[in-house]
């Protein structure tokens, strides 16, 4: 039985080297796709903090027309459920792919001007869950309802102090392509004043947009932070991706005999003797060849192969 379970599963690992598939003892038929899929999901344990919110974003042409900007981290909250993390409304949009894990830190402009909270929620749901998630945020357009926002994560004794729901300015959410994470950020002023009409990144980065929002750039701070962060997210997952994947545990395999020393057979009865026979009986009850051995060296002893090693192929004959 150890030798089928070995044979079986050797083929299933050069098999599923061209599939894409491992074949494993407990029936583990998942694509490669939906494997890294779902290893995407610890990847908020396995970054380093400072590759996951790295301590300055200095994206390129992230400002409005264009203009460079640079955030510098001011603290990363501790990882933690969903619970407040977001708007009730909001909460329950994102509550069918579930809550495995959420992140978050908050930014300031190096002018110490706007500060933003960005997040990662990684869920407990498969990629369709999470195709169907995006679909229902963009085309029935979730992300532009003011009811449906982050909330913010404040810093004591930072430019962030202030930053409550009140001062939510502009916010963003979106499903990251290819990995189980939701992305989210929103914005505010650091002086602590109220904002009474928030708008969607979408629409503050918008050409010819002159609101006070959208001068000030808190759309783009929004959108640049909730791209910019996952960057070092799908770095991390492309290196997973290349790294050798060990195949599951299985049954350990037989050692190899002894050389000189055959596998016991299977116990049978012992055979009848035949007229005319080339066997006899000794003394100690085995049978043993009645004629006579070849002279000569007697033949080498050969170990019984391991049932999980290959077969060695057999040299051609010259002709």
């Amino acid at each position: 039985m150890a030798a089928i379970v070995c044979l079986v599963l050797g083929a299933g690992l050069l098999g599923g080297a061209a599939a894409g598939t491992w074949l494993a003892g407990g029936g583990d038929d998942r694509t490669a796709a939906e494997v890294a899929f779902d290893d995407g999901r610890a990847l908020w344990r396995e970054v380093p903090v400072d590759e996951l919110f790295p301590p300055e974003l200095t994206p390129e042409e992230a400002g409005p027309g264009g203009a460079a900007r640079r955030w510098i981290r001011v603290a990363v909250a501790p990882d933690s459920g969903c619970a407040e993390a977001f708007d009730p409304l909001l909460a329950a949009a994102l509550a069918p792919v579930g809550c495995h894990r959420l992140v978050r830190a908050t930014y300031t402009d190096e002018t110490a001007t706007n500060v933003t909270t960005v997040g990662l929620l990684f869920p407990e749901a498969d990629a369709a869950a999470m195709a169907a998630l995006d679909e229902r945020l963009t085309e029935d357009g979730l992300t532009a309802r003011t009811d449906l926002m982050p909330r913010t994560f404040p810093v004591p004794g930072t430019p962030a102090e202030d930053f409550q729901d009140p001062q939510r300015g502009s916010w963003t959410v979106q499903v990251v392509a290819g990995l189980p994470v939701v992305a989210f950020a929103v914005t505010g002023f650091a002086d602590g004043r109220a904002i009474s009409d928030p708008e969607p990144a979408a629409e503050a980065t918008a050409d010819g947009r002159h609101s006070t929002i959208a001068l000030a750039g808190l759309g783009h701070d929004a959108r640049a932070l909730a791209d910019g962060v996952p960057r070092g997210l799908r770095a991390a997952a492309g290196r997973q991706a290349q790294e050798p994947r060990c195949p599951p545990a299985a049954a350990p395999c037989p050692p190899p005999s002894p050389a000189g020393r055959s596998s016991p057979p299977a116990r049978r009865s012992a055979p009848r003797p035949r007229t005319p026979t080339p066997y006899a009986t000794s003394s100690s009850g085995r049978w043993t060849r009645s004629t006579p051995p070849r002279r000569g060296r007697p033949p080498a002893a050969r170990a019984s192969p391991s049932p999980c090693s290959t077969p060695a192929s057999t040299p051609p004959t010259p002709t």
